[in-house]
Order: C-alpha cells, then structure tokens, then sequence
C-alpha cells in the first residue's frame, strides 16, 4: 500500500511541476510580470515558509521535491515582480505612444 502512496505523490509532484512550468517560462522569458498581484506573491511566499516548517517534519519523500519546488518558484516569481515592475514614468511613457 506504501508503494501506491509514493506512486501517488511521484505522479501529482510531475503534474503539479508541470502546470507550474509554463507560467515560469513565460515570466522569465518576458518579465513581464504585471498581471501578478504583489501581495499574492508575498502571501505564497509566507505560506511556503510557514509550510517548510511542516514539510521538514515529514519523512523524505515527493513531497519534499513538491515543496522545494514551490518554495523556488515563488521567490523567483517574487523576485522578478519586484526587479522588474515598472516604474511610474515609464507607464505613463508608454501611454503616449
């Protein structure tokens, strides 16, 4: 029975990377990040860090890659919300083209 547990985690950790690349893909390839909620971002962020206290309780297993795998996406996404937002004269900028 363990075995289809792991079997389990290992399949939803893949389809959960899965859905979760293209997104990254995109903000990294345009950095453009504008459609992104900051305090979204920052609430995921602190909810992976309040998680990780959780996980790390856990025995080692695909939760552990799922984990990892959020707690960096988030950051990055995080990350590059805040590199590359755009600054108020350069929206008013592109309003007058």
């Amino acid at each position: 029975m363990r075995s289809v547990a792991v079997l389990a985690g290992v399949l939803s950790t893949a389809i959960f990377v899965a859905s979760y690349l293209p997104m990254l893909t995109r903000a990294l390839r345009t950095r453009d990040l504008a459609s992104y909620s900051r305090s979204s971002l920052v609430l995921a962020n602190v909810g992976n860090v309040v998680q990780a206290v959780y996980v790390g309780t856990l025995p080692l297993g695909p939760i552990w890659f799922l984990h990892a795998f959020y707690l960096a996406a988030s950051a990055l996404m995080l990350v590059l919300h805040l590199r590359h937002q755009a600054r108020p004269e350069e929206i008013f900028d592109d309003h007058d083209r």
